[in-house]
């Protein structure tokens, strides 16, 4: 056995596909020997840079390769960080999936609207229940987070143990189900853990995270100091324990509640016939039964909070919204902090909704779903592993929990900050990174997933920035000489009718690099359109500082 250790295929690795150096796209493989399982498998939302994507989900080139060794995808709870590729990479990856019950639940409503839940085998697994895929067995631990029914890992293979936390906290009274089983990282722990692979999303923060619970408390409060005001209130669709709160608080008003946007819509329906939530009867009304109700006796939840614009919230606020307008007095309250680069979209939503002359109530209404630093020395305590793998978060964030791990009393061969693409090697004598799979972004637009890619977003980037301008040129196809043209247009770049004289001049500057080609005889319609592309490109530049995409299109005649 300890030969069998000694040889580097017999250690575990750990191969971070995603999720590192970010926010989302959260997907990690786990291999020894002949068997691979991939924890979570989520996408991230496009940068701003990144025009008209929908949204990016991992490369996973690495599994495809190895397909014979995938056992399947065990994953750790439904926000859309951890499961949200799913549909994608099943095409191509087809194994079972893991999950427990809501988890699970939000999984199948996704493979339904790809058509892929006939063709997907995937199997509910309770807390403290284990599952064999070749040489793991996975223990699903109970946590708790800002949605139900989230759980950590206990991943044993034949070189130890790893405990993953997935996204949790430590929430000694939540609003469903139990607190977190802190029992099991204990005795895990008195076992022996290889590694911890803990969420770092708070890492920054000292002592720790605030109970779900508090924020009911305070949404009770607004409930009763707003007796006389309809209600609108903007949160994750995903968090469930929150929508509850909000549901307790319009039931003990008298309040009716209209549900708004279709992923809150969904999650609802799924949790409550899952048993994870508990909506009294007659409490829910659809939409076009709001104005059978006095304002003051409904309440509305909302997607939007993010300020995406396309949200429920975001539509009501620019008055897109078919069957609900803003009006003065109305009390619209955000029980969700903005994610990192989505402040500017939220203030533009809370400025929108105030010049309607609607109450906004943006604070002190959330609490975050991931650990501070307090509980996550707790964690650390509890499972005492071997080696420190932070995982979840931008690199300040894993830097920040390596720091907790330093004060720990772990030293710097025994803390690894990876990057995704990264293959950890480790057993019991030793850990290292070993070599580099390939990562990467595959970028998705409508139905295309993966055709765009960094020359398209370059291209979509220099529109954006600087507009196009078409030149449309006539040649005859058995003299080559110049029919028509050459005709100037543009978009995003100039007023045509206030810039008639850059165009006028523009038109020169073609006909003459069109009248250099075919004077020397040049018949190559690539090299004609360079040099028009070179020649207008250089004039507008000298012009206007400017650098519109010229894109000469030929006509044959």
């Amino acid at each position: 056995m300890k030969k069998k250790e000694v040889n580097p295929e017999s250690k575990l690795k750990i191969i971070p596909l995603g999720g590192l150096e970010q926010i989302g796209m959260n997907i990690t493989a786990f291999e020894y020997e002949d068997s691979i399982i991939v924890v979570d498998c989520g996408l991230a939302f496009p940068e701003d840079d990144m025009f008209g994507i929908d949204m990016v989900i991992p490369d996973t080139t690495y599994l495809q390769n190895n397909l014979d060794k995938v056992k399947g995808f065990v994953i750790t709870h439904g926000h859309e960080d951890h499961i949200g590729a799913l549909p994608y990479v099943l095409r191509k990856v087809n194994v079972p999936v893991y999950g427990t019950r809501l988890t699970m639940g939000i999984i199948e409503n996704k493979l339904r609207e790809h058509s892929l839940l006939s063709t997907t085998r995937r199997k509910v697994v309770k807390f403290g229940q284990s599952i064999t895929l070749g040489k793991f067995r996975v223990e699903f631990i109970k946590t708790n987070h800002s949605i139900v029914d989230a759980a950590a890992l206990a991943i044993h293979s034949p070189a130890g143990i790893v405990v993953h936390t997935g996204d949790f906290k430590v929430d000694y009274t939540p609003v469903f189900g139990d607190a977190i089983d802190l029992q099991r990282f204990a005795e895990l722990g008195r076992k022996g853990v290889l590694a911890l692979m803990c969420d770092s999303t708070n890492a920054e923060r000292p002592g720790y995270t605030a109970s779900e619970r508090t924020v009911g408390k305070t949404i009770d409060i607004l409930f009763q100091e707003h007796k006389n005001t309809r209600i609108l209130i903007a949160t994750f669709a995903s968090n469930v324990d929150r929508v509850q709160q909000i549901i307790n608080s319009a039931y003990k008003y008298g309040r009716k509640v209209v549900v708004e946007g279709r992923s809150m819509v969904n999650i609802i329906d799924t949790a409550s016939k899952l048993g994870c939530l508990n909506i009294p009867d007659n409490t829910l009304i659809e939409i076009d039964q709001l104005k059978n109700y006095p304002p003051e006796k409904t309440v509305i939840i909302t997607t939007g909070s993010q300020g995406e614009s396309m949200a429920a919230l975001s539509r009501m606020a620019d008055s897109t919204h078919r069957k609900i307008s803003i009006t003065p007095g109305d009390t619209v309250i955000f029980s969700s902090n903005p994610i990192p680069g989505n402040e500017k979209a939220v203030t533009n939503v809370i400025n929108e909704l105030l010049m309607k002359g609607a109450d906004v109530i943006f604070q002190d209404v959330h609490v975050s779903g991931h650990p501070c630093q307090e509980e996550i020395k707790l964690i650390y305590t509890l499972v005492q592993p071997k080696y420190a793998i932070p995982v979840h978060g931008e690199y300040k964030h894993l830097k920040a929990q390596s720091r907790i791990a330093a004060d720990l009393g772990y030293s710097k061969d025994r803390i690894f900050i990876l990057r995704s693409g990264d293959v950890l090697e480790l057993n019991e004598q030793r850990a290292k990174v070993n070599g580099h799979v390939p990562v990467g972004d595959i970028l998705v637009d409508g139905l295309g997933v993966g055709d765009v890619g960094n020359v398209v977003l370059r291209d979509r980037q220099h529109l954006a920035e600087d507009g196009i301008v078409i030149v449309s040129i006539a040649l005859d196809s058995y003299t080559n000489q110049l029919v028509a043209g050459p005709e100037i247009t543009s978009r995003g770049f100039v007023y045509i009718k206030e810039a008639e004289e850059l165009m006028h001049n523009a038109r020169k500057v073609a006909f003459h690099a069109i009248d250099e080609c075919l004077d020397h005889n040049i018949s190559d319609w690539n090299k004609i359109k360079n040099a028009v592309r070179d020649e207008l490109g250089d004039y507008f530049w000298k012009k206007t500082k400017r650098r519109p995409m010229v894109l000469p299109m030929i006509l044959e005649t």
